[in-house]
């Protein structure tokens, strides 16, 4: 099969030929359709190396497609249900059977889950990782309506989810982004958007919301500094998230609580997910579809920062063989 392969330790991703992966016991393979693009990509690229005998491992996780072979033992799917999910750990660590591939292995009981009636695959693939990490986000940070949160890096696909799933919670939304991303985040439900591009924005805030910031969802800064400086705007009693490992060494102002988030792929959020996507409540923007022979490039760009939306992968079209 072709797939996005690492050979080595310290490797660049490449288009390889590789063989088809086989079902183990209570595992599912899947005839992938799409596959789409998230930061934990790349930094599972540039992270630590993997252990001894996982090379080549195939890069991503998200997917949706076709089942197309079942492993021995019980089963809930069967051959020829559409499925779509996440493949591989929670912590970024790669693994063989990578989703940025014609086919790829999964167990029959991790985050898989039926493509619903009125939801296409090609949606449905962007959809696992950044739709669950924003529900789970909203959920850490405890806000239940009528309050604020401002979103740091808020264009990208977890943003974008995030934006929505929080204003259909009543929470009033101030959406941080850089330059050109600020298009079309008010059509997802934020109330107010402010430019990175000028520098910690604390005046803009400030005028955004002059009784502070009841939490915050740091979804780009890697820098402890930059995320303290964003938290800065969280007032007392308030939690201040990041997704990037920021918190732990972060110098936060009194009485604000950091968290360092970390998703917890589920089955059942997945349905949750996408019924919600089936009926139009919730919208993933895709901001370009690649085949898959570009997908190092877009990887590349992806570390670059500045991401709108979800990119998509084609590996095969839907009903061809």
């Amino acid at each position: 099969m072709r797939a996005i392969a690492v050979s080595a330790s310290g490797a660049e991703p490449v288009l390889a030929e590789l063989p088809k992966p086989e079902p183990r016991p209570g595992e599912v393979r899947v005839r992938v359709e799409y596959a789409s693009l998230n930061p934990q990509d790349w930094q599972a690229v540039d992270g630590p190396a993997p252990a001894p005998g996982s090379f080549p491992f195939v890069v991503g996780v998200d997917y949706a497609g076709r089942v197309d072979m079942i492993g021995a033992g019980d089963n809930r799917f069967r051959v020829g249900d559409p499925v779509f999910g996440r493949a591989g750990g929670t912590d970024g660590t790669p693994g063989g059977c990578g989703t940025y591939g014609e086919y790829v292995c999964v167990p029959q009981d991790s985050a898989i889950a039926l493509v619903p009636p009125g939801l296409d695959s090609r949606t449905a693939a962007a959809l696992p990782s950044a739709g669950m990490a924003a529900a789970q986000i909203l959920e850490a940070v405890a806000l239940r309506g009528h309050e604020t949160l401002l979103v740091v890096g808020a264009a990208g696909g977890v943003g974008c989810c995030l934006t929505q799933l929080a204003r259909a919670r009543d929470v009033r939304v101030i959406a941080a982004v850089r330059g050109d991303e600020r298009a079309g985040m008010g059509s997802l439900g934020a109330a107010a958007t402010i430019d990175l591009t000028r520098g910690v924005p604390a005046d803009a805030l400030r005028g955004a919301c002059p009784d502070g910031i009841d939490a915050l969802a740091d979804l780009a800064s890697a820098a402890p500094e930059a995320f303290a400086a964003h938290a800065s705007a969280v007032r007392p009693g308030g939690i201040a998230l990041s997704t990037r490992g920021a918190a732990a060494g972060a110098q936060l102002p009194g009485g604000v609580r950091g968290v360092d988030f970390r998703l917890a792929p589920s089955p059942v959020l997945l349905d949750v997910l996408a019924a919600g996507a089936a009926d139009g409540v919730l919208r993933v923007p895709i901001d370009i579809e690649l085949p898959l022979e570009k997908a190092p490039e877009a990887l590349e760009r992806n570390r670059e920062g500045g991401a709108r939306g979800k990119t998509v992968i084609v590996l095969h079209h839907p009903g061809h063989c």
